[in-house]
């Protein structure tokens, strides 16, 4: 008879936290654990509190109630803590006349790296980055993604078991975000737990072994991105409308009329649908009908983007 496999310890433990700024509550019972060789994805509209559980899972703020611990110790109170984290800001932390081996080697030295050790150090930062190519190149002069990931490998050279990433692919095209997601899996497979947070829900459903969604200052929903996703929406699926143009009053309550909701981008629309193929074929023909000719109705599965409206718009319960 074999056993189940033992999870690790949690690195990260946090329990009931709470915060407020100048009396206007940030956090309100936050509870989240971390393991090694998990990347984990912290959604939620600005304000939700996501910056707030940041800084004290850093151990940047005390919180006012509940408690926060790397591996069993509390790195507002014990500094040793802070020693096996890692902090990729939304901002390049870069200094941005010295190449990328001087930045690793600046960013070591601050971290009390040995120096017997600080070229393996950082050979091993420039590797598990892919920027080996760029070590001698100054960080001015490189390009989104390879900051992105310079200022990742700045962040890992001492070895921490937890990183922190902020917006990590913020600005960044689509080959350097996969470039950069590339390299967070690469950690994560080494063993590192990975928090993140990211406005990218598309990165998220694709990168994350797990999912939170902060609201309001508390953790609503967690769990394996495709089961939530499943559980909320079942057998529906997304019917995505893109019109050629922007339209009128009349043709918005027309797209209304029939279930639509529009998107971010004003052409286009989307609604949920359990007959899928064939609701979009019957839409298109009335749409049609109605002088309202799409560019395009796409039929897809449903997303954490889905997922994230029902929780921000409240239609998601707890």
């Amino acid at each position: 008879m074999t056993s189940e496999p033992v999870s690790p310890d949690p690195i990260v433990v946090v329990t009931a936290v709470v915060h407020a700024y100048g009396g206007k509550p940030a956090l309100r019972g936050v509870d989240l654990r971390l393991h090694p060789g998990e990347i984990y994805a912290l959604l939620g509209p600005n304000g939700a509190g996501k910056t707030t559980l940041i800084r004290a899972i850093c151990g940047r703020i005390r919180p006012d109630g509940g408690t926060v611990l790397l591996k069993g110790r509390d790195p507002a109170r014990v500094p040793a803590a802070r020693a096996g984290l890692g902090l990729v800001p939304q901002e390049i932390a870069l200094y941005p006349n010295l190449t990328v081996a001087e930045n690793i080697e600046t960013f070591a030295a601050l971290a009390d790296v040995p120096r017997a050790g600080l070229a393996a150090a950082v050979r091993r930062a420039l590797e598990l980055t892919r920027t080996v190519d760029r070590a001698h190149v100054p960080v001015k002069h490189l390009s989104g993604g390879y900051k992105r990931r310079a200022n990742i490998a700045a962040a890992i050279v001492h070895e921490p078991s937890l990183l922190i990433l902020d917006e990590p692919t913020v600005g960044v095209d689509l080959d350097a975000r996969e470039a950069v997601d590339s390299v967070i899996r690469g950690l994560r497979d080494l063993g590192v737990a990975v928090l993140m947070t990211t406005h990218d829900l598309d990165q998220a459903g694709a990168l994350a072994d797990r999912v939170g969604f902060l609201r309001d200052g508390q953790l609503v929903l967690e769990g394996r991105p495709r089961a939530l996703i499943a559980e909320a929406f079942g057998e529906r699926m997304e019917i995505q409308v893109r019109l050629a143009e922007e339209i009128d009053a009349a043709g918005e309550s027309r797209l209304a009329a029939e279930g639509l909701e529009r998107t971010g981008r004003p052409t286009v629309w989307t609604r949920l649908d359990a007959d899928g193929y064939a609701a979009a074929g019957r839409l298109d023909k009335r749409l049609r009908q109605a002088g309202l000719t799409p560019r395009e109705i796409r039929v897809r599965e449903p997303s954490l983007a889905n997922l994230f409206t029902l929780v921000a718009d409240r239609k998601l319960a707890a």
